[in-house]
């Protein structure tokens, strides 16, 4: 009687936990469902600070683009500029400045070029950032969108490196977003938000940094680009957290390869040729790469729906995803590209500053 008992119980625990396990998995899928759904929800919101297009007296929202001459940045002015805006265009070159602008006004004859600021700008330098933000507000009054996207590129083996470069590159890529964000957040902290479509839907001001995927996944032969975009994820992921509640989003875009005309500007070391060779087949070939005005549009949607963070193109999206899964597995195939499909290296390693 006494194992009967004991047998009795030890079937009833079993069942009970079998019971156990199908009710959390149901909850998982229940929840997993509903995280999707509130997901689906918050990204199909209409965010987007824009006036009412049929209203010509409403507010303009103040747009800056950082890097937008030519490339990503152009074509990221040229999605907002299809709506009522002002447009701060940065870059290094006033003349490269100018013909953006006057293709935009081409383009689009709802704009002016009172509607336009153009600021040739070293933002590596903390005191450029500083006066950009200082005259966009004198003009403007205000900033609604700032995209951080000027960047550069080198590419080559470690051992062609020099520490100039990670500077340098580092100055670019990681501490113009800094000093640019810096300077103007006093200012998107304090100022009134604009209302929306309608006058009952108001949003405070957003900043976007477009890192890349090699913020997230170490890419052979772009070490410094990689550590500059690692250091760029991880400032604006850390950004979002502490302003979201502020009433400030922030948004990290991390694109895969693109079509943007860059190959054509990259600093290469080493093996020149075969370095620019595979770069350029890489960053120009459709299917690998996408082009700037998809990569724009869909910076502008993660914008108007308020998205925290986007990886453009499937093939980055589940690059991303591989790597947050099997960190280890990537890190080895990324060691045999190296070896096996790479240019070769220096035979020795010689890490000087410049």
């Amino acid at each position: 009687m006494k194992r009967l008992n004991l047998a009795t119980l030890a079937a009833a625990a079993t069942a009970t936990a079998a019971g156990i396990a199908v009710v959390a998995v149901a909850s998982a899928v229940v929840a997993t469902g509903a995280a999707v759904l509130v997901v689906r929800a918050v990204r199909n919101r209409k965010l987007m600070p824009l006036s009412n297009p049929n209203d010509p007296n409403a507010p303009r929202p103040v747009v800056l683009v950082t890097g937008s001459s030519r490339g990503l940045g152009l074509a990221i002015a040229t999605r907002f500029a299809r709506n009522p805006v002002r447009l701060v265009l940065v870059s290094r070159n006033m003349a490269e400045l100018q013909r953006a602008q006057e293709a935009l006004l081409a383009q689009f004859p709802h704009l002016h070029p009172e509607d336009f600021h153009l600021v040739a700008a070293d933002l590596s330098k903390p005191e450029e950032a500083q006066r950009l933000i200082d005259e966009t507000i004198a003009r403007f009054g205000r900033i609604d969108v700032l995209i951080n996207n000027a960047g550069i590129i080198d590419v080559g083996p470690i051992e062609s490196q020099t520490l100039e470069i990670f500077e340098r590159t580092m100055q670019v890529n990681f501490f113009a977003a800094l000093y640019t964000t810096w300077a103007a957040l006093p200012h998107m902290r304090k100022q009134a938000a604009l209302a929306t479509l309608t006058p009952a839907v108001r949003v405070g001001p957003s900043i976007v940094n477009i890192a890349s995927l090699g913020g997230k996944i170490a890419v052979p032969h772009l070490l410094p680009y990689t550590a500059a975009k690692f250091a760029l994820v991880g400032f604006s992921e850390g950004l979002h957290a502490e302003l979201r509640h502020k009433g400030i989003r922030v948004t990290t875009v991390c694109p895969g390869l693109m079509r943007t005309g860059g190959e054509d500007h990259v600093n290469i070391v080493g093996d020149v040729e075969f370095e620019r060779r595979w770069f350029t087949f890489a960053a120009k070939t459709p299917g690998l790469a996408v082009s700037t005005k998809y990569a724009a549009n869909r910076i502008f949607h993660a914008v108007a729906c308020g998205r925290a963070e986007i990886t453009i193109s499937p093939q980055a999206w589940l690059a991303a995803r591989f790597a947050g899964a099997f960190p280890e597995t990537l890190q080895y195939a990324n060691a045999l590209t190296n070896h096996h499909i790479l240019p070769k290296a220096p035979s020795e390693l010689k890490l000087t500053r410049g």
